[in-house]
C-alpha cells in the first residue's frame, strides 16, 4: 500500500465531490452519511468529471449523461456506465486525508455454476448492457449475444454528434465494451439473424438454417430508419443514419461545398444538420415543423436551436415537403409540393424510426409494430423485450421511447428479473442532444405542461427550464447546467413541486 496525503477532511464538502490527483490519477473524495470514501475521478462511460456531479439520495450521479453510483462502495446504479466505480483505499490522519494509489481489486467473474443458457438479440446499447449486468449480478450460466452487425456493440450517438462532423472516424467509435471484456466474462458473440421465434419452444430460428434453444431470452433488436417513401428514393446519395456503415457511406460521399437536403426535423436529422454543416456543407433542413422540437422542449428553446443553426447557415424549409428526389443516376436536386426546385448533391432522410420487429411475428404486436411488455419488461414466460422496440407501462400509460439510456435501463431491470426479481422501470427518462457545440440536456417525458419557468434565456445558455403540471415538476431542459440536472435526474424520481426544485437549483 502506497498512500499518498490528498486534502483536509475540512476542504471535502457534503453536497458533491472533491477531486484529487496522484501524479496523473484523478480521484473522487466523497463526504456522505459522516463518512469519507474515495473513487475513480472520471465516469467509465465518457470521462466526465464526478467530482462536477451531484451527491443525492446516497447515489452520485455524472454530470453529463446521469450514470449514478451507490456512494457507499460505487456500485452501478444507472447506465449509461456499465461498471462500478473503483475504490481506492482510503485513510484519515488527524483532518489529512490519505488515498493509495492502487483502487482495490475488481470483482470476479461469476463462476461457469449454471446450466442454462440466456440469449440476447441485439448487441447495441440495450443488449450490451443487459449482458454485462447478467455478470454483475452473478449469472454463471451461458450468455449468447446475437445481432446482424459483425462489430460488438458501440456507442452510435457519436455518429450523428462527431463522425459526420468529421471530428472522429468511423474507426474511432467507441466500442461499449472492449473484446477482453467479452473473453474475460465469457459472453459468446455470433452474427446471425433471426428469421422465427417459437415463444413455446423458447427457441430461435436464425436465416443460416440453425436453431439456438434458450432458458430466458431478451430481444433488443432497436430501431431501423424509416425510408423515404418517394420517387428518387433509390438513387445512391439517399441515405439514412444508424450504422457506422451507413455512417461510412455519407463521408465516402460527403465533401465541402456540397449541397446537403436533409430531409425531417428530428433529433437525429438536426444533429446531422449540425455535423454536416460543421463539415463544410451547404446544408437545407426540409421540416415538418416550423419550431423543431417544440412538443419535448417547448416553443423558446426549440426557437433557440432553430436560431443556433440559423446562425451557423443553415436554411430551414417549413412550408412545402418535398415530393420527388431527382437525378439521373445520382442525386442532382428535389422538388418541393409547390414545383420548386432545390438543388442538391446529397439526402439525408431523418424521420423516424420503425421497431425492429420483423422476425418476431408470432408475438403479438402493436400498431406500431412494437412488443407490449408488462411492468416488468416480459413479453411471455422467458421471453423479455426492452429498448427501442418495446411499449411499456410507464406512470401508468403505455409508451414507447427511444432513448439510449433508457433502453439501457430496461437491460438493467430485465437482467434482474431474468435471474428471478420483481423489478419494474420507475425512473426518469433523460436523453441530449448535441448542436453546434452546444449540449441540450432533458429529463422527463411530459406531454403536457401548464407553466414553463426559465433560469437563464435559452439564446444564451447557461440556461435552464422547468414544467410544470400542477404545481409539479414533469420535465427539465437545459444546456450547461450539468450539476443542476444530475441533482433533478435523481430527485425527479418523486414527485417534486416546482418550488421545491428552484430551491435545488438555487442550492
Amino acid at each position: 500500500m502506497s498512500l499518498h496525503r490528498v486534502a483536509r477532511f475540512a476542504d471535502v464538502p457534503e453536497d458533491r465531490g472533491l477531486q484529487v490527483e496522484i501524479g496523473e490519477r484523478k480521484i473522487v473524495l466523497l463526504h456522505a452519511n459522516g463518512q469519507l470514501r474515495a473513487f475513480q475521478g472520471e465516469c467509465p462511460h465518457a470521462g466526465a468529471p464526478l467530482a462536477d456531479g451531484a451527491l443525492c439520495n446516497g447515489r452520485l450521479i455524472c454530470p453529463w449523461h446521469k450514470a449514478a453510483f451507490r456512494v457507499e462502495d460505487g456500485a452501478l446504479c444507472e447506465p449509461p456506465a456499465l461498471d462500478s466505480l473503483k475504490r481506492y483505499p482510503l485513510e484519515l490522519r488527524g483532518d489529512e486525508v490519505w488515498v493509495d494509489d492502487q483502487p482495490l481489486p475488481d470483482g470476479h467473474t461469476p463462476p461457469a455454476d449454471d446450466s442454462r443458457t440466456f440469449v440476447i438479440v441485439g448487441a447495441g446499447a440495450a443488449g450490451t448492457a443487459c449482458a454485462a449486468a447478467l455478470r454483475e449480478k452473478g449469472f454463471g450460466g451461458r450468455i449468447i449475444m446475437l445481432d446482424r452487425e459483425a462489430d460488438a456493440g458501440y456507442d452510435r450517438t457519436v455518429l450523428s454528434k462527431f463522425v459526420l462532423a468529421g471530428e472522429m472516424s468511423t474507426q474511432e467509435t467507441p466500442p461499449l465494451r472492449d473484446e477482453e471484456f467479452y473473453q474475460s466474462q465469457r459472453i459468446e458473440r455470433r452474427q446471425g439473424e433471426i428469421t422465427a421465434l417459437d415463444a413455446s419452444a423458447k427457441t430461435l430460428h436464425l436465416h443460416d438454417g440453425q436453431s439456438l434453444r434458450y432458458d430466458a431470452a431478451v430481444l433488443a433488436t432497436g430501431g431501423e430508419p424509416n425510408p423515404l417513401q418517394l420517387p428518387g428514393a433509390d438513387l445512391p446519395q439517399v441515405f439514412v443514419l444508424r450504422s457506422k456503415a451507413q455512417a461510412e457511406q455519407i463521408m465516402r460521399t460527403a465533401r465541402p461545398e456540397q449541397r446537403a437536403l436533409i430531409i425531417g426535423d428530428s433529433f437525429i436529422a438536426l444533429e446531422c444538420a449540425s455535423a454536416l454543416r460543421q463539415l463544410g456543407l451547404d446544408v437545407t433542413v426540409s421540416a415538418r415543423h416550423a419550431i423543431p422540437f417544440a412538443a419535448q422542449f417547448g416553443t423558446a428553446v426549440g426557437k433557440a436551436i432553430r436560431a443556433l443553426h440559423e446562425q451557423h447557415g443553415v436554411k430551414f424549409i417549413t412550408d412545402h415537403e418535398v415530393r420527388e428526389i431527382i437525378g439521373d443516376g445520382k442525386v442532382e436536386a428535389v422538388l418541393l409540393d409547390n414545383g420548386l426546385r432545390v438543388s442538391a448533391d446529397l439526402v439525408l432522410a431523418g424521420v423516424g424510426v420503425h421497431p425492429a420487429t420483423e422476425a418476431f411475428a408470432s408475438l403479438p404486436r402493436e400498431k406500431d409494430q412494437s412488443l407490449r411488455v408488462d411492468a416488468g419488461l416480459r413479453v411471455c414466460d422467458g421471453l423479455w423485450a426492452i429498448g427501442d422496440i418495446a411499449t411499456f407501462p410507464l406512470s401508468g400509460q403505455p409508451q414507447r421511447i427511444e432513448h439510449w439510456r433508457l433502453a439501457q435501463q430496461h437491460a438493467r431491470i430485465a437482467a434482474a428479473n431474468m435471474l428471478g426479481a420483481d423489478e419494474h422501470y420507475l425512473d426518469v427518462p433523460f436523453f441530449w442532444t448535441w448542436h453546434f457545440g452546444r449540449n441540450y440536456d432533458y429529463l422527463g417525458h411530459a406531454s403536457q405542461w401548464d407553466e414553463i419557468e426559465f433560469r437563464g434565456e435559452p439564446e444564451h445558455p447557461p440556461f435552464i427550464g422547468l414544467f410544470g403540471h400542477n404545481g409539479v415538476v414533469v420535465a427539465a431542459v437545459a444546456c450547461e447546467e450539468e450539476r443542476a440536472m444530475a441533482m433533478l435526474a435523481e430527485r425527479m424520481k418523486q414527485p417534486l413541486a416546482m418550488e421545491e426544485a428552484w430551491e435545488l437549483i438555487r442550492g
